[in-house]
């Protein structure tokens, strides 16, 4: 008879492997396909991912597979961001930094849509997914800075996301990023209560991945 913990460890070891596999693609595919361009293809999701096309497709079957969860994983993360951010010491700083981050969320569905062409982009069901989520998860971050005294009261969830996506496709160049989060900070700021200073932001990040994300997310 074999060991039964060897036996056991080396029935899981596919599982983990797997588990491991469908991460790397995934965030091959988010790096892939916020990019955009020509290049955003399958290939190159699982060339950047280090395995073969063929384990790409075992884990998602079809481009919309890929596409839908992607978007579900970068909705969860800003959820999760946001529960990080609510503990900080300051209600603003939590709100900006939180949606500096949704710019990315919207610059990889941006770039799925346009390198593979989805109809699934539209999906009310998706959109409905992440609409209540994002609104629940802004809105914890939005109160806050509301009792704080810091934030004008008149504001709500809804008109944050509507606000920050309009930012985001009014602008289709390459590069467009750095701009929309300078806007970000200038609407922010614009929220402020009268009377209260304002804080200087941190400079807009280089790279799309901000230092939240790469903490709380990837």
């Amino acid at each position: 008879m074999g060991t039964p913990g060897r036996s056991l460890e080396t029935a899981r070891k596919p599982r983990t492997d797997a588990i491991r596999n469908r991460e790397r693609v995934l965030e091959a595919a988010k790096a892939v396909f916020s990019a955009g361009g020509a290049d955003a293809s399958l290939e190159a999701v699982a060339r950047k991912a280090g395995v073969g096309i063929g384990t790409l497709y075992r884990h998602f079957p079809t481009r919309e597979a890929l596409f839908e969860a992607v978007y579900r994983r970068e909705v969860e993360q800003l959820g999760e961001l946001a529960e990080a951010l609510k503990t900080g010491s300051d209600p603003v700083d939590a709100l900006r930094r939180w949606l500096r981050s949704n710019v990315e969320f919207v610059a990889t569905k941006k770039g799925m849509v346009a390198a593979l062409a989805l109809a699934a982009a539209g999906s009310s069901e998706l959109q409905a997914f992440s609409f209540e989520r994002l609104t629940k998860a802004v809105g914890a971050l939005l109160d806050r800075a509301i009792a704080a005294g810091e934030i004008r009261s008149d504001i709500r969830a809804e008109d944050l996301l509507r606000a920050l996506i309009g930012m985001c496709y009014m602008h289709d160049q390459p590069g467009w990023q750095p701009t929309v989060i300078r806007l970000v900070d200038v609407f922010v700021d614009g929220l402020r209560v009268q009377g209260v200073p304002v804080k200087q932001p941190p400079p807009a990040p280089n790279k799309k991945t901000t230092p939240e994300r790469r903490r709380h997310g990837s």
